[in-house]
């Protein structure tokens, strides 16, 4: 009777402490490491092929999204505005196990903040990042290392608080 009671108590303790952790502070094994390599299409052109290449030389913020998402509709709005004031930044999108069609027309139709979108479809590249979910952005420097990551939407505050921190020690 005891040590069921104790063994209870012990899995109810990690449970609340698992509970009360933060997931963007949860560490990414990618962090300072370059990306991973990956050879596929752009959303507005299947036939033209985006490589991690492609994405050396300047700095690039990476946005796992997709339609089906209501974070990302949250979140989208501030990335169009900050896409528009950060014209130095590489603004990547990969849309993340979606349709093709109805992602052209969400871009359509609210603006897109992204200069290239890498379609996803298999979610080959969200394992290769180690994407849990949608939205995921990852800040890169522009030599193709991966210097952040943040789980969940993107707001003022965060942008403000994380983003721009990182992003200033890489300009």
């Amino acid at each position: 009777m005891f040590i069921p009671a104790v063994f209870f108590f012990l899995m109810l303790g990690l449970l609340l402490f698992g509970l009360g952790r933060n997931p963007n502070q949860v560490p990414s094994a990618l962090v300072n490491r370059p990306l991973p390599e990956f050879s596929l299409p752009e959303l507005n052109n299947v036939t033209t092929m985006i490589n991690s290449e492609d994405l050396q030389g300047n700095i690039s913020i990476i946005n796992f999204w997709a339609t089906w998402c209501p974070p990302c509709h949250v979140e989208h709005p501030y990335l169009v505005e900050i896409s528009e004031r950060e014209e130095d930044l590489n603004f990547i999108g990969v849309n993340y196990k979606d349709d093709l069609d109805e992602a052209r027309l969400f871009l359509e139709e609210k603006g897109t903040p992204f200069r290239q979108v890498i379609v996803d479809l298999d979610g080959s590249l969200g394992i290769d990042f180690g994407v849990a979910g949608a939205p995921e952005t990852f800040i890169v420097d522009s030599f193709g290392m991966i210097r952040y990551r943040h789980v969940g939407v993107i707001n003022h505050q965060i942008w403000e608080d994380t983003f721009e921190p990182v992003i200033n020690r890489l300009k």
